[in-house]
């Protein structure tokens, strides 16, 4: 009878000292209760409690979580069903105000965004629920952290997942993108046309200015290539004119020789010419060669008389 006594009271003292001393492990709450009403908040650490008069109430997780938003079809402003999933982030802040402000704090933060997901996609168009994700993110996070804040929480992030439109309007949206490519293409290529026709004929504007600038360089340098030659020619007959004017016959010799000469080579040159009969007297030719000779006979017979009649200079 002994030994059962001593069995209870040993079992007795165990309970008693499961309930008197508590450890909180790190990253939890827990909550105290005195004859079930919420009295204080134990921190991470070592505590004592008074059996049967204080137990743990709610055992919080203060550390960040994640929970999984579940799928669901949402009708946006311009009737496209569509179909979202996400995830949201939150900390319990206060734990006690988490384990009694609400009941099942999971599943009503999981309802609150599922709501506001159908709230926000239902006022923007099928383009805007795909193109501006960050913005719709942003808007959830905070209506959902507004709404939260009594429950002791912090809702840091809310990201959607994926958005499905139906298959029939991805197809077209692809068919869409498609031709908006095509379109862009043939502008690219319509544009690249334009400014390689634009280059051509600037291209051949400048070497049409090339061409007149060469062709009137060349004008310029012909006409006084004339110019020159007409006065070498002026000079010549003056020359030949003062030679006859002085009594030297054979300068005129020279002179009709001269163009006589370059009358038959424009003839013989000429490409309409295939054969040249006329009547030439030869000793006509002879005649004014060998005046042409007497010529420059005279001519040398003057210098070195002009050189002669200089005086010397007697040397020293």
């Amino acid at each position: 009878m002994g030994g059962y006594v001593a069995v209870v009271v040993f079992i007795f003292a165990i309970v008693l000292v499961t309930k008197l001393v508590r450890i909180v492990p790190q990253g939890f709450e827990w909550t105290v209760e005195r004859w079930g009403k919420y009295t204080h908040t134990l921190s991470p650490g070592f505590h004592l409690l008074i059996p049967v008069m204080q137990n743990v109430g709610r055992k919080m997780n203060m550390m960040e979580q994640v929970l999984e938003v579940p799928s669901q079809d949402v009708i946006t402003k311009d009737n496209a069903v569509v179909r979202v999933d996400g995830v949201v982030f939150y900390q319990v802040l206060d734990a006690a105000r988490a384990a009694y402000e609400v009941s099942n704090l999971e599943n009503a933060v999981i309802n609150l965004v599922m709501t506001n997901i159908r709230t926000v996609l239902g006022g923007l168009d099928l383009d805007e629920s795909l193109s501006k994700r960050d913005q719709i993110n942003a808007a959830l996070l905070k209506v959902v952290d507004e709404a939260t804040h009594p429950w002791g929480l912090k809702v840091t992030r809310i990201e959607l997942k994926d958005i499905q439109p139906p298959r029939d309007l991805v197809d077209s949206m692809a068919r869409q993108m498609k031709a908006e490519r095509e379109k862009r293409a043939n502008i690219l290529e319509a544009e690249g046309l334009r400014q390689a026709a634009i280059l051509k004929a600037d291209g051949e504007k400048q070497s049409a200015i090339l061409a007149a600038e060469g062709q009137k360089e060349a004008a310029f340098r012909e006409a006084e290539a004339r110019e020159r030659l007409a006065q070498a020619e002026a000079k010549a007959t003056e020359v030949v004119s003062t030679a006859i004017a002085g009594g030297d016959v054979n300068a005129l010799n020279y002179f009709v020789a001269n163009k006589y000469v370059e009358a038959l080579k424009a003839m013989a040159g000429s490409p309409n010419q295939k054969m040249l009969l006329l009547p030439i007297e030869a000793s006509g030719i002879i005649g004014s060669m060998a005046g042409i000779a007497e010529l420059a006979k005279n001519a040398l017979d003057k210098q070195v008389d002009s050189r002669q009649a200089q005086p010397r200079t007697p040397p020293r």
